[in-house]
C-alpha cells in the first residue's frame, strides 16, 4: 500500500493548517524584532561613546541632547544602555516563551491529530506498514518539527533581522563599505541553496533509516520470547546493529555535508571583515569617516557576518524539520477508506446479521471470499468453521467493518453497515479476537475497557459469566492486579477469559468470537460454553472456531472452504450429510484414524 506524497511546501501547509496559532506567531515575531533592535543598539552606543571621547562638545550626543560635558554625555549613554539592556532581556524572555509555546502547541496538536487519523485508518493499512515506521512519524518526526519551530525558525528570523538592521546602519554611513561588507552575503546565500539541495535527499535517507531502525526494534521487542526460544539473540543483535549502522551512516553523510559549509562561510566573513577594517580605517585616517562611526562599522561587520556561521546549523534544522513535516503531512493525507456512516440504529438492537453476495479480499490481492450469502437471525448462535485459510476471520472483519466488501452487502438489523455510525455498529457488538490484546493496567481496567462507566460489581459479574473469576481470585490483588503490556504476565487462556469478560460487560446485541477458546483447557472450555449458553439466550452470537467441540450446540454451522460456503446446518445434520464438516469432525475426534 503506497503512501500519498507529501505537499510540495510542507511548512507552508502547516501554516495553513494551524491558523489558530498565527496571533501567537505574530507576537513572537514582534518580540523578536524588538529584541534584535535592542541587541544591535549597544554597538551604536559604543560608537557614540567613542565619538564623545574624541570630539567632546562636537559629538553627535552633544548635538542631540544639548549637553556639553563629556561626563554628562557618557552618563546619558550609560543610562540609555541600561534601558536598552532591560528591553533586550525582557523581549528575549517573552519571545522565548512565545516561540516555545508555539512549538509545543503545534507539536501537541500535530501528534494528537496524526494519532487520531491513524486510529481511523483501516486495518489493512496498518497490516501493510511496519509499526515502527508509524511510531517514528508520531514521535521522532513530530519532535524534529518541534525543534525547528523552537530553535530553527527564530534563528532564521534573527539572522534576517540582523542583516536588515546592520544594512541600514551601513547604508546611512558609507555606501562603499555597505557594498564591500555585504559582498560575502550573496555567496553565502547561493552556497546555502546549493547545500540545501544536497542535504534534502540526505535527510530523507536519515528519516527512512530511523523508521527502519524503529520498526526493527519494535518487532524484536514484541517477539522477544521467540528470539530467546530459538537462541537468535546474536543474530538479532547483528541485524539491529546493521539497522543502527545504516542510521549512523545516513546521519554521518548529512553531517559531513552540513559541516563543510561552516569553513566556507568563515572565509567569506574574513573577506568582508577585512574590507571594512582596511578601507574603513583608511577612510578614517583620511578624515572621510568619523572615528566613532568607524568603530560602529567595525563592530557592525562582526555583528553582520558572524551569525552567518550558524547558517549550517539552521539549515540542518530546516531540512530535518521540512522532511519531518513532509512525512507527517503525508501520513495525514492517507485517506480513510472505511469511514463511519451517519445512520443510527433503533434501540434495542436485535443483532440480526446478513451477508448478501459478498466478495472481498485484501488490498490489491485476489478475492478471499466469493459470493457469500449468510443469515444469522436475532437471538441465535451461528458458527463459522473450516480449514485454515478458508476465510473465516475475513468474514468476521466484514461484520465488524474492519474492511468493506468489494461487492455485496453486510447488514445489521437490516441496515447496510456502511451507513451506520460507529456507536450503532461496533457499540452494539462485543468482540473477542484470536490474538487477545490487554493494555498495561489493572484487570478491572481491562475488563471495563469497553464500558468505562461500569461499576465494580458489573466487572465481577462479567468475569463470572466468562469463567474468569477463578483467575482473578487466584491473583494477590484480585481485580487490582496490574498486567504488563499486552498482558504478557498472564497465560493465553487467562487472557482469553478476560477478553471474553470485557466483551460480555458491554451486554452486546451481537457477540463476535474469533477462536475465543483456542488457548483454554477442556475444563475451562466447558465452563465458558456454559456461560455462552446463558449469554446466547438473550443475544446474537457469531463464532469462528477451529475446535468444533466448542460450536457443536450452535443453532447453525456454516462451513467455509476456499472462501465459499460449501454446506450449513446443525451439528447433527452436517454429520449425517457426511461432507466437509463430518470429515473435520472425524479428524478432531480421532474417528478418521480409527477408520
Amino acid at each position: 500500500m503506497t503512501t500519498p506524497a507529501a505537499p510540495a511546501a510542507p511548512l507552508r501547509a502547516l501554516w495553513d493548517r494551524y491558523g489558530r496559532y498565527r496571533t501567537r506567531f505574530t507576537w513572537a515575531v514582534v518580540m523578536s524584532v524588538l529584541n534584535k533592535v535592542a541587541d544591535v543598539a549597544p554597538e551604536l552606543l559604543i560608537g557614540a561613546a567613542v565619538d564623545v571621547v574624541v570630539r567632546g562638545n562636537d559629538s553627535i550626543v552633544a548635538d542631540l541632547l544639548g549637553v556639553d560635558s563629556r561626563y554628562t554625555q557618557l552618563a546619558w549613554l550609560a543610562g540609555i544602555n541600561a534601558v536598552i539592556w532591560v528591553v533586550e532581556s525582557a523581549s528575549e524572555y517573552v519571545a522565548a516563551v512565545l516561540w516555545r509555546g508555539l512549538a509545543q502547541g503545534v507539536e501537541h496538536d500535530l501528534r494528537v491529530e496524526a494519532y487520531d487519523h491513524v486510529q481511523h485508518l483501516d486495518l489493512g493499512w496498518h497490516e501493510s506498514r511496519p509499526q515502527g515506521s508509524t511510531l517514528a512519524t508520531l514521535n521522532d518526526d513530530v519532535n524534529q518539527l518541534e525543534r525547528f519551530l523552537d530553535i530553527g525558525f527564530p534563528a532564521i528570523l534573527q539572522t534576517t533581522l540582523n542583516v536588515i538592521l546592520v544594512g541600514a546602519v551601513f547604508a546611512a554611513s558609507s555606501l562603499q563599505l555597505l557594498v564591500l561588507a555585504f559582498l560575502p552575503i550573496p555567496l553565502i546565500v547561493v552556497g546555502s541553496l546549493v547545500f540545501q539541495r544536497r542535504l534534502e535527499p540526505l535527510y530523507d535517507r536519515v528519516r527512512s533509516a530511523v523508521a527502519d531502525l524503529s520498526s526493527a526494534l519494535g518487532a524484536n521487542l514484541g517477539g522477544i520470547a521467540t528470539i530467546k526460544a530459538f537462541t537468535a539473540e546474536d543474530r538479532e543483535r547483528t541485524r539491529i546493529e546493521g539497522a543502527s549502522a545504516a542510521y549512523r551512516d545516513a546521519n554521518a553523510a548529512a553531517i559531513r555535508s552540513s559541516a563543510a559549509f561552516v569553513p566556507l562561510v568563515r572565509m567569506a566573513i574574513l573577506a568582508g571583515f577585512t574590507c571594512t577594517l582596511l578601507l574603513g580605517g583608511w577612510a578614517t585616517l583620511r578624515g572621510d569617516l568619523e572615528v566613532g562611526l568607524y568603530s560602529v562599522l567595525v563592530f557592525m561587520t562582526q555583528r553582520l557576518l558572524w551569525p552567518l556561521t550558524d547558517v549550517a546549523t539552521v539549515l540542518d534544522l530546516y531540512q530535518r524539520g521540512r522532511a519531518s513535516a513532509g512525512r507527517i503531512l503525508a501520513l495525514l493525507a492517507v485517506p480513510v477508506t472505511v469511514p463511519a456512516g451517519h445512520t443510527v440504529l433503533a434501540k434495542p438492537v436485535s443483532g440480526r446479521v446478513e451477508l448478501r453476495g459478498v466478495r472481498s479480499g485484501y488490498a490489491d490481492g485476489p478475492d478471499v471470499l466469493h459470493g457469500i450469502d449468510l443469515v444469522v437471525p436475532a437471538g441465535e448462535t451461528h458458527a463459522i468453521v473450516g480449514p485454515t485459510g478458508s476465510g473465516k476471520s475475513s468474514l468476521l472483519r466484514l461484520v465488524l467493518r474492519f474492511d468493506d466488501p468489494r461487492e455485496g452487502t453486510v447488514l445489521l438489523d437490516g441496515q447496510d453497515v456502511r451507513d451506520l455510525d460507529w456507536d450503532s455498529l461496533r457499540g452494539s457488538m462485543g468482540y473477542v479476537a484470536q490474538d487477545v490484546f490487554l493494555f498495561a493496567g489493572t484487570l478491572a481496567d481491562n475488563i471495563a475497557y469497553g464500558a468505562p462507566g461500569a461499576t465494580r460489581d458489573d466487572v465481577r459479574r462479567a468475569a463470572a459469566r466468562a469463567a474468569a473469576l477463578d483467575v482473578i481470585n487466584a491473583l494477590p490483588e484480585g481485580l487490582d492486579t496490574h498486567v504488563g503490556e499486552r498482558g504478557v504476565t498472564l497465560s493465553g487462556g487467562q487472557r482469553q477469559r478476560l477478553a471474553l469478560a470485557r466483551a460480555l460487560l458491554r451486554d452486546p446485541a451481537l457477540l463476535v468470537l474469533d477462536e475465543a477458546t483456542s488457548a483454554v483447557d477442556n475444563e475451562t472450555e466447558a465452563a465458558i460454553q456454559r456461560s455462552l449458553a446463558d449469554v446466547a439466550a438473550r443475544t446474537t452470537a457469531l463464532v469462528v472456531a477451529h475446535r468444533l467441540s466448542t460450536v457443536r450446540h450452535a443453532d447453525r454451522i456454516w462451513v467455509l472452504e476456499a472462501g465459499r460456503i460449501v454446506e450449513s446446518g446443525t451439528h447433527d445434520e452436517l454429520i449425517s450429510a457426511d461432507g466437509s464438516y463430518a470429515a473435520l469432525w472425524r479428524v478432531q475426534t480421532g474417528d478418521a484414524v480409527a477408520r
